[in-house]
């Protein structure tokens, strides 16, 4: 046996006697190399030995770490059933408990197992100051004034030529730069519909797309989703045509690519098929794709808009989710509307921030954005693989979880016993927030399911605070078998 292979085989064992952990630091290779009287170089090829037997990966500038360990088939937890959502429309009235469930997760000590955004610590945010900070003193004063909607040239050309390089034809004109994807969304909703309309939506959806609803007094018409590849065409077929022809559904509102919360993606021909699906029915799709460049395969999924040829889609994403979160720059490619949103986006925030757009453009002018996503992807990976092991090893007997192909969300569908608020609730007092399943739809279910956020790159919280959530959980699913019928558990109150 080689030299590099000994070591490597000690490593080996250590990780397989748990001496080390899922989520812990190896010796670096300076520290190993001055312990063990081997070179570098020894160090090196022994990590890389590991690395391909995925018992270790690399960190960019930080080491490397103990991967996760994967249940087996028989060990791995059943993905999530279908939703099966009513098949009326509905008023929205979920902003008051949204507000209530956020706010109680806040403090910044929090494990933010409920948080909507990734962590900090995976982006370039030195690296955009500097350009921020270049872009603002190469500015010609004149381009303040040319920036207002439809935002700064360089930039939306700069994201019309990613477009491209994904195959999908979008003209620069069509893009409007906004303050992040939300303004996106909304400005988008408010061109087509009126209120008293109904809008599809998925079931679960993002609770921001059901506060967008309720703010314009539109009505929700929640469609049945799978966990793995998305919304049920046929259920939404069918709801087209159900609907009577004095409230026909005006828009569609969509996550086609690692829906929040679900983190489902739809197939490229099921993509095909909503578009041609609308387009018959000449129904606008609102499709919401901030997570598109989280992939985890080898290429970025087309989104919808990559298959429309009558410009009913409006396509909103922002650099929020993978670049450059807090600068609050996002953008639509809105089609046949690109106008209509124009002049609201006149109407209401005149333009998005000046020094923002310059900061991403000298950015994206610069390079290494596809370097900066590769490495972020395989971080976000890795601990999806980390909470899945969690999740498989201390969440209750039945539990069902999703496995997404990218972004950094997974669905956890609990016992029936398990309310997902009085979870909420428990894990706040262990310093851990969570997102209850009930803020992802109009009617208040999936009391049993919570959304789990693993893109915080702290595994030694991730791992630790997952088996708490799983304890309360197996508790209230105990606590919730031995509850005679017609009675409820206090703990069950918000």
């Amino acid at each position: 046996m080689k030299r590099y292979e000994r070591h490597a085989d000690t490593i080996a064992q250590l990780i397989h006697s748990g001496a080390l952990r899922p989520g812990d630091r190896v010796p670096s290779v300076r520290e190993a190399s001055r312990t063990r009287g081997i070179s570098p170089s020894t160090v090196f090829e022994a990590y890389y030995l590991l690395e391909a037997q995925g018992l270790i990966h690399a960190r960019p500038r930080s080491g490397y770490y103990v991967s996760a360990r994967q249940p087996t088939a028989g060990q791995r937890p059943a993905e999530p059933l279908p939703s099966q959502p009513a098949h009326t429309s509905t008023g929205v009235a979920i902003s008051d408990l949204v507000f209530e469930v956020l706010g109680l997760a806040r403090d910044r000590d929090l494990v933010p197992l409920g948080s909507a955004f990734p962590g900090l610590e995976l982006f370039p945010l030195d690296r955009l100051a500097r350009c921020l900070a270049s872009g603002m003193r190469k500015l010609d004063p004149w381009n303040i004034v040319q920036s207002l909607p439809p935002g700064d040239e360089r930039l939306r050309q700069q994201i019309a030529l990613r477009y491209g390089l994904h195959g999908s034809a979008v003209d620069v004109e069509e893009i409007i730069i906004t303050n992040g994807a939300m303004e996106a969304l909304n400005l988008c909703l408010e061109a087509v519909t009126q209120p008293g309309d109904v809008v599809v939506v998925e079931s679960p959806t993002f609770y921001a797309a059901l506060q967008a609803l309720e703010r314009l007094n539109l009505q929700a018409l929640e469609i049945a989703t799978h966990p793995r590849d998305g919304i049920d065409l046929a259920a939404l077929a069918e709801a087209l045509q159900r609907q009577p022809a004095h409230q026909p559904v005006k828009a569609c509102w969509l996550m086609p690519s690692f829906q929040n919360p679900l983190g489902s993606l739809m197939p490229e021909d099921k993509k095909r098929e909503l578009v041609a699906l609308l387009a018959r029915h000449q129904i606008p799709l609102i499709e919401d794709d901030v997570y598109g460049e989280l992939h985890f395969g080898p290429q970025r999924p087309p989104p919808a808009k990559a298959f429309d040829g009558e410009g009913l889609v409006m396509h909103c994403s922002s650099f929020s989710k993978s670049l450059a979160p807090g600068y609050r720059v996002g953008w639509v490619a809105a089609g046949r509307f690109a106008t209509a949103v124009q002049r609201l986006k006149l109407m209401t925030t005149l333009s998005a921030a000046t020094p923002s757009q310059q900061a991403l453009s000298e950015y994206l002018a610069q390079g290494g954005y596809d370097r900066h996503l590769r490495a972020l992807r395989r971080s976000l990976e890795q601990q999806q693989a980390i909470a899945l092991a969690a999740v498989a090893q201390h969440f209750p007997r039945g539990t069902r979880v999703s496995r997404p192909e990218g972004g950094y969300f997974l669905w956890a569908e609990l016992p029936q016993e398990v309310d997902a608020l009085a979870l909420h609730r428990q894990a706040l007092a262990q310093g851990i927030s969570l997102a209850p399943g009930q803020i992802f739809s109009a009617d208040r279910r999936f009391a049993h399911c919570v959304r789990i956020n693993y893109g915080h790159p702290a595994h030694d919280r991730l791992q630790p605070a997952l088996e708490c959530v799983g304890r309360l959980a197996t508790v209230l699913a105990a606590e919730g078998a031995r509850t005679p019928p017609g009675e409820c558990t206090n703990s069950s109150n918000l």
